[in-house]
């Protein structure tokens, strides 16, 4: 019993007509009705009463019409599982993600995702999140890691919360200790500190400059414009200190000084976002899960 013999059962079950259903299978009349005889010999019964202008199952053909649309089913889904997962065997992922999250998140997920599918091609790009959301938005890229809330609603993505993540204040250890030499500065204590800053459209920029003036002051720059690297370097250097990840803070190494905030400190919501309209890659959800399940 041949799945393709199934397959011309099944047409002339739905149409009633042979022709026809050499028509919806794409092959010759003559060649359908020879593998429905040879399908009948296979099973030792008459699948159909054929009468002039009027086709019907017998018996038989009843009670082999559920089994072989279950085993079509079935065979096409063991196809599309498996050319899915040779998919993965090459192939690309572009994933957006804001340079703090390439920096602390990123690299373990990364390293684990291209040893599992080493034939993937990972296209990232650093960006803020409202880059980001706008880069999602007109298809150039997969996925993306932003900042929530998210700086303008967009109805066409599906955001799923990752993590909830705490920031700390960094500074050099030759510098003098933030907030006297507490164990934990609350926001006020920044007022008056020089600040290493990010560039505008940064998503911490905005987050430390709002709780800033929310505790009744603007803060002072020692340096502004620049990336996590080049902030981070600044803050070794001396130069002042600055509000970063918790994960980027634990991945930095030597040469800073963590300090963590006092309750109720700062914190940012981090989410997975891809186009509602439109599912992701197989190897784009390859790495969503695996994000998700970190």
């Amino acid at each position: 019993m041949q799945l393709q013999q199934l397959q011309y059962f099944v047409a002339v079950a739905e149409t009633r007509h042979f022709t026809r259903a050499a028509e919806v299978v794409h092959v010759a009349q003559p060649s359908l009705s020879q593998q429905i005889k040879a399908l009948e010999r296979e099973l030792g019964a008459d699948l159909f009463l054929r009468a002039r202008g009027n086709i019907t199952l017998t018996d038989a053909g009843e009670a082999l019409l559920p089994l072989a649309r279950r085993i079509l089913a079935d065979a096409d889904t063991a196809r599309h599982e498996v050319q899915e997962l040779a998919q993965l065997r090459r192939g690309r992922v572009r994933l957006g993600a804001t340079p703090s999250l390439c920096t602390g998140l990123l690299p373990d997920v990364l390293r684990a995702f291209h040893d599992r599918y080493p034939g993937i091609q990972l296209l990232i790009e650093e960006g803020g999140s409202h880059d980001l959301v706008r880069e999602l938005a007109r298809g150039a890229l997969d996925l993306a890691l932003v900042v929530l809330p998210l700086p303008t609603a967009s109805p066409a993505l599906t955001t799923v919360e990752l993590l909830r993540e705490d920031l700390v204040v960094v500074s050099s250890p030759e510098a003098p200790r933030p907030g006297g030499g507490r164990r934990a500065v609350r926001i006020t204590d920044l007022e008056g500190e020089r600040l290493v800053m990010f560039r505008h459209g940064y998503d911490l920029r905005e987050l430390t400059v709002a709780a800033c003036r929310s505790a009744g002051f603007e803060p002072d720059f020692a340096v502004e414009g620049g990336e996590m690297d080049a902030v981070l370097g600044f803050v070794r250097a001396g130069l002042g200190m600055a509000v970063v990840p918790r994960m980027v803070a634990a991945r930095s190494g030597r040469g800073l000084r963590v300090t963590p905030l006092a309750r109720p400190g700062l914190h940012r919501t981090i989410a997975l976002a891809h186009r509602s309209d439109v599912a992701p890659p197989r190897a784009a959800r390859e790495l969503q899960r695996m994000l998700l399940e970190r």
